[in-house]
């Protein structure tokens, strides 16, 4: 069940990010509750993979896949909608790419990338990557930053709060990209024993 949950989150970002191309105040809101069901969803596969005792490596490693996809076609489509400069999903993207093969390294080894057996060894590397309350700020930012800047954009809809609504937005937009970044760094570092 939390595979499958997985699945359909991927597959609801496509639909999620496909409204926000046709300039209607309907799709948008439809895309902004879509996205808030998303990110919903991204915390409900892993609890009822523990609730039900469904965890696996297979499992840990869809759920992170299943992040990647999410993530980058958000990061896309601002960027094709003209939300975001270009660095922005480069940055995003590079750093998946790096940190993913690198940790697909560490899984031919045995280690996860969270967990009990996670491949960061060091206390500021297990923080920084693994902990629950850098993972928990990292989906807040991106959580708040996606909904905001669909809500921010919503096509000829002016309402009170407009302008706190976009700030806020993107000042949580380029917090997640700060931490997406620096949450590569020790990936990065503590990788080199795999090679």
């Amino acid at each position: 069940m939390a595979n499958f949950i997985t699945i359909l989150r991927t597959f609801l970002s496509f639909l999620a990010v496909g409204l926000l191309f046709a300039p209607k105040n309907s799709f948008y809101i439809a895309a902004f509750v879509l996205t808030g069901l998303i990110i919903w969803m991204d915390g409900i596969d892993g609890y009822i993979a523990r609730k039900f005792n469904e965890t696996s490596k297979f499992g840990a490693f869809l759920d992170i896949l299943g992040d990647r996809i999410v993530e980058n076609v958000y990061w896309v489509a601002f960027l094709g909608l003209g939300w975001m400069p270009v660095w922005v999903p480069l940055a995003v993207l590079t750093r998946g790419l790096i940190t993913d093969g690198l940790r697909s390294l560490a899984f031919e080894k045995g280690f996860t990338a969270f967990g009990n057996s996670t491949m960061m060894q060091s206390k500021i590397g297990k923080f920084i990557v693994a902990s629950n309350f850098v993972r928990f700020s990292y989906a807040v930012f991106k959580a708040v930053a996606f909904c905001l800047l669909i809500f921010a954009h919503i096509p000829n809809w002016n309402y009170q709060g407009h302008d706190a609504v976009f700030v806020t937005a993107y000042a949580c937009a380029y917090i997640t990209v700060f931490l997406c970044v620096l949450r590569g760094i020790p990936v990065m570092i503590e990788s080199r024993r795999f090679f």
